[in-house]
């Protein structure tokens, strides 16, 4: 079971760190202004201290080889810090911009024609679901650690 829950959540994070790049590629060129504003703009605020969120994914990481507890725990309560807090502060920051949108039609910021509200949505949307079913499969495989590291004290 270990073995199976491990390889789900190393799929999770491996969708994690393509979404992550993307958003760091998406800063990059809103920062450095490599196109102009009417093809890339600048980032949200929530997207800032969303940076951070590579930190449970490596956590993660690094709690599989030796089955390391410790890790695995760290790597959930800062999934919950660097992961979904700023998820929710970006649906909070962005939903009066998508209200003016669907309610007006105006988009004032924009990601390659698109409104960025629209595209940065949808990735809010999928990194929810990513972290969401991470944590879940995090807390199976901690319940079966723990429970096997309380088989061999037993014994």
């Amino acid at each position: 079971m270990s073995v199976t829950l491990k390889y789900e959540i190393k799929k999770l994070i491996y969708v994690h760190l393509v979404i992550w790049l993307l958003l760091v590629a998406k800063m990059s060129v809103g920062h450095l202004r490599l196109l102009s504003h009417d093809q890339v703009a600048m980032p949200y605020q929530w997207e800032y201290p969303y940076l951070l969120s590579i930190v449970p994914s490596v956590l993660g990481l690094l709690s599989f080889p030796r089955n390391n507890i410790s890790y695995l725990v760290l790597s959930m309560i800062s999934m919950g810090l660097f992961s979904i807090a700023p998820l929710i502060y970006g649906s909070m920051e962005m939903f009066p911009a998508a209200q003016q949108l669907y309610r007006h039609g105006k988009a004032y910021r924009f990601l390659f024609g698109f409104s960025a509200v629209s595209v940065m949505y949808l990735v809010l949307v999928l990194a929810v679901q990513v972290h969401a079913w991470q944590l879940y499969y995090s807390k199976k495989l901690l319940d079966s650690w723990f429970t096997s590291t309380q088989e061999k004290k037993r014994k």
